[in-house]
């Protein structure tokens, strides 16, 4: 495997978004896979599961997004995309991204891959541009009500008024993940619902790049994506041919245990899309990648892959 570390021009016009290329020791690309990583987090927790693909011809790419990881100028822009726009400039950053990768590989397949935030921001992108991509993998992704929308944007906009973009506030935290914890027994810490695998979730913990509270910018900005990725009109111009696998735990929150997946797919058949898989995994939770037993989805991801691309 090898791996470079490389950067490109935000859409925001000020910020190098730092990303990471992972390519098969011999240099043969069948296929390439665009991460998309979720919030509080950064590309490089992707490293083992980038190996992998690697190891099976398929080039892996993805970039830490505005506010996160390496792309973060200091701790103070953690958790913070813009001033304005968020939404609309990280997704652009995905596409920018998209475009660097289909100029180096300009005749293999594409495939797009989101987790969580990631998994609203891929969504996004295969409205925007249908034609990008081959196929696409939607992880631990979830469905929010047009009203939850509006309710989470006005009050995350009240705390931009009252206190500004970059404000972290706490109201907003627990009302985004307050109720994560509430089907665990006995919980050791407030990130226990990412994963079952107790080092993971120290891991996580440990590293003052994951969990942090995200500003309230960053709230408006994913409730204006969650708007988006709701709309019918904006459902109905994805590419109907492309093959979507929607992988998640039974014990993640973020997809309501498995109701907010299926809700999603179906959303995604209604909108005439003619290939729809939804692969749920029992006893996992938000992070089906780092779980126990995330040999089974790697491969069942990888054997996704093979047959669609």
């Amino acid at each position: 495997m090898k791996k470079q570390e490389l950067s490109f021009l935000s859409a925001d016009g000020i910020h190098p978004i730092a990303w990471t290329l992972w390519e098969p020791e011999d240099g043969k690309v069948r296929g390439v896979v665009q991460l998309v990583h979720g919030v509080a987090e950064y590309i490089d927790r992707y490293h083992d599961f980038a190996c992998f693909l690697t190891a099976h011809g398929l080039a892996v790419a993805g970039d830490d997004h505005l506010g996160h990881g390496r792309t973060a100028t200091d701790a103070a822009e953690l958790g913070w995309f813009a001033e304005k726009d968020g939404w609309k400039r990280i997704v652009e950053d995905e596409k920018r991204l998209r475009d660097i990768l289909r100029a180096r590989y300009p005749t293999v397949p594409m495939v797009l891959f989101g987790h969580s935030m990631g998994s609203f921001m891929a969504r996004t992108c295969l409205m925007r541009w249908p034609d990008d991509f081959t196929c696409c993998v939607l992880s631990g992704t979830g469905h929010q009500s047009a009203v939850v929308c509006r309710f989470g944007k006005l009050l995350a906009g009240l705390e931009i008024r009252r206190h500004g973009s970059q404000y972290r506030s706490a109201l907003l935290q627990k009302i985004a993940f307050g109720s994560y914890l509430k089907r665990i027994k006995d919980p050791v810490g407030p990130n226990d619902w990412i994963c079952t695998d107790p080092a993971v979730v120290r891991q996580y913990d440990a590293d003052p790049k994951c969990g942090f509270t995200a500003t309230a910018g960053l709230m408006y900005d994913m409730m204006d994506g969650l708007s988006i990725i709701g709309d019918r009109a904006g459902l109905a111009k994805m590419d109907k041919a492309a093959p979507v696998l929607f992988i998640a735990g039974e014990e993640d929150p973020v997809g309501a245990y498995g109701k907010g997946v299926r809700h999603v797919a179906d959303m995604f058949r209604k909108a005439g899309m003619a290939d729809v898989t939804v692969k749920l995994y029992p006893a996992m939770r938000h992070e089906v990648l780092n779980e126990r037993g995330k040999d089974t989805v790697w491969e069942d991801v990888l054997d996704w892959i093979d047959q669609k691309i």
